[in-house]
């Protein structure tokens, strides 16, 4: 019973990031973590001076100017550093894995320092009955709560609340662990 209690309760770690733009040269600019209880973790990222690429449909979406990047974002090691020791030997879920892996990558390549940590795809630990109540229980969450979508934190939180309710409403389904 206890084992069940357990999986009931399991709130996974979530990653989400955003970047410059959508493209293969695009490069995080804030990153977001949804971890125990209401702990989280977001940082703006100041960008590498290599990193030039600017898609203003993506500065549209998530309200972040590269202006606001150079005077609040935190240099790139420091960010690399911070998530290694937050996330250490742990796995860190995304909903949108290609991209978020990629985008992290980059961050840690361009900081010259190794991940200590695994970014799966949410998708790895939900179940067909979750993914089945997935968009109308994420859409209601939103409704509900006063958050800024497209930013790298609330979104992660958004996303680990959906996993937890919809996980609540299929408990009967086994987790994909």
């Amino acid at each position: 019973m206890k084992k069940r209690q357990n999986a009931k309760l399991f709130r996974p770690f979530i990653v989400d990031v955003e970047a410059s733009g959508f493209g293969y040269e695009s490069y995080p600019i804030e990153i977001g973590l949804a971890l125990e209880g209401e702990n989280r973790y977001c940082s703006l990222i100041s960008p590498a001076d290599r990193w030039v690429h600017w898609d203003m449909a993506a500065q549209a979406t998530h309200h972040i100017s590269r202006e606001i990047l150079i005077r609040h974002g935190k240099p790139l090691d420091h960010v690399a550093k911070e998530l290694n020791s937050i996330l250490n030997g742990l796995t860190v879920y995304s909903d949108g894995w290609a991209m978020d892996k990629s985008w992290v990558t980059r961050l840690f390549f361009e900081a010259g320092i190794r991940q200590a940590f695994t970014i799966s795809p949410l998708e790895r630990i939900l179940t067909e009955p979750q993914m089945e109540i997935w968009h109308a229980t994420k859409e209601n969450i939103f409704m509900s709560l006063d958050l800024t979508r497209h930013r790298a934190c609330s979104d992660a939180f958004i996303i680990q609340e959906t996993f937890f309710r919809t996980r609540m409403k299929t408990i009967d389904q086994p987790l994909n662990l």
